[in-house]
């Protein structure tokens, strides 16, 4: 097993600049898609828990470009948690082109810091890290697991 969840992507033309190669802000939009998609198939009670009262804030997002990609290039995002908190986690992207012949190259690095909420939109607070949440994250960090009181 993998010390990361992975959510593998092929590139639409649609999602590249003039000059060829994948517009800035996929990346970005392929961070949230890999933290829904982990949401989905690794902690569907948290999606339960979001249709109530929790709220997932994206505080920050970072991301760092190595080489490009183009159309039809399949790239594999690596998302990995760094940093676990009473109320904020932060994640770890790597972007991975993935060659035909099996090769693999790193093409960019991100983090995204994610904020738990709670409450109506008017007076939300900050609210602990789901139990469900963490027990999903386990196998994606080498971060030891926080006891729960």
């Amino acid at each position: 097993m993998n010390d990361y969840f992975e959510y593998r992507h092929v590139v639409g033309f649609e999602e590249t600049n003039l000059v060829g190669n994948v517009y800035y802000v996929n990346y970005l939009r392929w961070q949230g898609r890999a933290r829904e998609l982990f949401l989905k198939e690794r902690a569907p009670e948290v999606l339960a828990d979001l249709r109530d009262d929790l709220k997932l804030f994206t505080l920050k997002v970072d991301c760092e470009f190595y080489a490009e990609i183009t159309a039809f290039d399949e790239v594999s995002i690596r998302m990995r948690l760094l940093e676990l908190g009473q109320t904020q986690l932060q994640f770890g992207f790597d972007y991975v082109r993935l060659d035909a012949g099996g090769g693999e190259t790193l093409v960019a690095r991100g983090m995204q810091r994610v904020a738990c909420m709670r409450g109506p939109n008017t007076r939300t607070a900050p609210a602990r890290v789901p139990d469900p949440l963490v027990r999903a994250l386990e196998p994606y960090t080498h971060l030891p697991v926080r006891a729960r009181s």
